[in-house]
C-alpha cells in the first residue's frame, strides 16, 4: 500500500507526469509530440521519461515512446480517480440533498452531467433548465413529490396543442398542493383534460424528482425543506435506464387522476 500511494504521490505532484502518462496512453508518441501536446520542455519530458522507463510504465520503440501494459493500467486508473474527484468537486455543495436511496446506478455516471445551481442572479436556474428543455421536447415523462406552476402550466400548454406526449406520476401531497390553488388548479383540469396527456397519483408518494425529456434524464435536487438546489442533466445509458425503469414502477404503482377525482371540481 506505502509503495503504491508514493507512485500515486509521485504522478499527483506533477501536472505534466499526468499530462505525459495519459498523452502516451493514448497511443505513440514522439518527444516533440509530447511537447506540443503537453507544452512541457525538452529537460522536463527527459526526465519524466526516464522516470517512467525505470518504473516500466513506458518504453522507447524507434524515435518513439509509447506505454507499456501497466503503464497503460496506470494511466487509465488515474485518469478514472481524476474524473472521479472533478465529479466529487461538482457534487461536494449538494450531495446531501441528493436521494442517493432512490439512484440505484453508481455516481460516476454522472461524470459528465451538466449541473446547474441557483445564483444571485439566476436562482431558479434549475428550473429554468428544465423548462428549456420541455419547450422542444416531443415526449416528456415526469415523476416527481412535486409539480410546480411553471412546468404544469407549460406541459398544459404544450399538451392542448398536441406539441407535446406527457405522462407524469407524482405524489398525492403534489396533486392536493395544486388543487388548494385555483389557477393551478385549472391548468391541473386543463392539463388532463388533454388527449396528449395522462397523470396518475401514487399514494406511497415519490422520492426522487425526475423528468425524461425525450432522450435525456433531468433530476431536480431540493433540501428537506423543498428549496431547489440544483438540477443534473444526463443523457448517460445507464442513468437513462434507472429513469425508464423508475418511471415504469412508479407508473405501475399509481392510479389514473380524472376530473371526477379531483374534489370539488364542477364537472
Amino acid at each position: 500500500m506505502e509503495a503504491a500511494l508514493d507512485d500515486v504521490e509521485f504522478l499527483a505532484l506533477s501536472p505534466n507526469r499526468v499530462a505525459v502518462l495519459q498523452s502516451l496512453a493514448a497511443g505513440p508518441r514522439t518527444r516533440s509530440d509530447l511537447a506540443d501536446e503537453t507544452g512541457a520542455s525538452q529537460a522536463t519530458l527527459g526526465r519524466i521519461l526516464a522516470d517512467f522507463e525505470e518504473r516500466v510504465w513506458v518504453r522507447r520503440v524507434g524515435g518513439q515512446y509509447e506505454t507499456t501494459a501497466t503503464g497503460e493500467l496506470v494511466a487509465d486508473a488515474f485518469s478514472d480517480l481524476l474524473d472521479a474527484l472533478d465529479l466529487e468537486r461538482e457534487l461536494r455543495s449538494i450531495v446531501e440533498f441528493l436521494p442517493t436511496e432512490s439512484l440505484s446506478f453508481d455516481l460516476s455516471h454522472l461524470a459528465d452531467a451538466e449541473i446547474t445551481v441557483p445564483t444571485q442572479t439566476r436562482p431558479n436556474a434549475p428550473l429554468q433548465r428544465l423548462l428549456e428543455l420541455e419547450r422542444g421536447a416531443d415526449d416528456v415523462r415526469a415523476f416527481s413529490h412535486a409539480f410546480n406552476e411553471q412546468t404544469l402550466s407549460l406541459t398544459a400548454e404544450q399538451a392542448t396543442a398536441g406539441d407535446v406526449r406527457f405522462r407524469g406520476v407524482f405524489s398525492a401531497s403534489a396533486i392536493d398542493a395544486l388543487t388548494s390553488e385555483q389557477p393551478l388548479y385549472d391548468r391541473l383540469k386543463t392539463l388532463i383534460d388533454s388527449e396528449a396527456a395522462s397523470v396518475r397519483v401514487r399514494e406511497a408518494g415519490v422520492p426522487v424528482a425526475a423528468t425524461i425529456v425525450d432522450d435525456r434524464v433531468h433530476l431536480l435536487v431540493r433540501d428537506d425543506s423543498g428549496v431547489l438546489r440544483a438540477s443534473i442533466e444526463t443523457d448517460d445509458p445507464v442513468v437513462f435506464e434507472w429513469a425508464e425503469t423508475a418511471f415504469d414502477r412508479y407508473w405501475a404503482d399509481a392510479t389514473e387522476l380524472a376530473r371526477a377525482d379531483l374534489s370539488g371540481d364542477d364537472g
